[in-house]
């Protein structure tokens, strides 16, 4: 049971990431693609309809973590306290630059704004990195499962790390390389002009840094936490780099036939691969301890009762048909490109 609801866990955190991902990346990219104030609130009109909507994925699988695994939640939580402070306040700051911008028709107002939501968006998406970057390397954890980090200590991968040295800083320029990449493609699929042109032009340069920091951070990874292979000798693991190869050419083939819609979806497949290579090498353990390999956290020393996981199917189930039903009508009502002449937005 422990590990169905390991990969409900994934599951959702891998939604939101594709779903978020995209819009934090055109947030990143707000001030560098967009020329005029036209093209700004196209952007923002792109994520306008689901920006807020998608954050409910992080929020549904924090609290399934909760749920499930409550040893971790406490855990995790209470070690990563600075961190999440700091994620909570750009996740703040970044829907007042969205929501206020538009409120004062003065270009100094708008200004300011675009560039609270686009410094928080690239920042958001750094921090997120780096968190999974200390997920993947450990963290210090003692023997009763707790642990404090500083925010850096000597930038090397010890027993004692600072949440930010050379191997979180690696996985939060590969984060925010991945979803300024995953948000061009939106972009590029969501508007039409000069816009459009310049966004894909951005994804296509963008891909090569993407490519090679797959292959950097796949080397780096297995410097870090070789103990990760070990799942690998399984068969099924294999679908895992081919989802990755397959959608890493999708994307760059199809932005090539200025198919947008494609492209973007391959950039969804390849966030698909590389968190389920992540969750796939991981398992059992959910929070390695860099102190002593006996204190990592798994999913059977921080699983909740058995009969809690049972009754909690059940209205999971309930839950995510409703939402996947929710997400489903959202999407198609806003398919298509978007028109700066209807009235209604940003």
């Amino acid at each position: 049971m422990e590990t169905l609801w390991f990969v409900l866990v994934a599951f959702m955190l891998t939604a939101y990431v594709v779903l978020d991902g995209f819009d934090l990346g055109a947030g990143s990219l707000h001030l560098l693609l967009a020329k005029t104030n036209d093209e700004r609130r196209a952007i923002l009109r792109a994520i306008g309809p689901v920006w807020d909507g998608n954050e409910v994925w992080l929020l549904a699988a924090g609290g399934t973590l909760y749920f499930a695994f409550p040893a971790l939640y406490a855990s995790s939580f209470s070690g990563f306290y600075l961190p999440l402070m700091i994620v909570l306040w750009l996740l703040m700051l970044r829907g007042i630059g969205i929501e206020l911008r538009s409120h004062v028709d003065d270009p100094h107002w708008r200004a300011f704004f675009d560039v609270v939501f686009s410094v928080s968006s690239l920042l958001l998406t750094l921090f997120f990195g780096a968190a999974l970057g200390n997920v993947i390397r450990g963290v210090p954890l003692n023997a009763e499962g707790y642990f404090f980090q500083p925010l850096w200590t000597n930038f090397r991968v010890g027993a004692h790390p600072g949440i930010l040295d050379w191997y979180t800083v690696l996985t939060g320029v590969m984060a925010l390389a991945t979803l300024s990449s995953h948000g061009a493609l939106y972009i590029a699929a969501k508007t039409e002009g000069d816009l459009n042109a310049r966004a894909r032009r951005l994804a296509g340069r963008m891909w090569w840094l993407v490519a090679a920091l797959t292959i950097i951070g796949l080397i780096a990874t297995l410097s870090v936490r070789p103990q990760m292979l070990h799942n690998y000798r399984h068969p099924a693991g294999l679908i895992f780099p081919v989802i990755v190869s397959a959608s890493l050419i999708g994307m760059f083939y199809f932005r090539a036939k200025a198919r947008d819609h494609a492209a973007f979806l391959s950039s969804c497949a390849y966030i698909v691969g590389m968190f389920g290579g992540i969750a796939f090498g991981m398992y059992p353990t959910v929070l390695p301890a860099s102190t002593n390999p006996d204190y990592s956290l798994t999913v059977h020393n921080t699983v909740t009762g058995r009969y809690g996981l049972s009754v909690g199917v059940v209205w999971w189930s309930i839950g995510i048909v409703l939402a996947l039903g929710y997400f489903i009508y959202l999407y198609r009502s806003f398919r298509g490109k978007v028109r700066l002449d209807e009235q209604e937005g940003y």
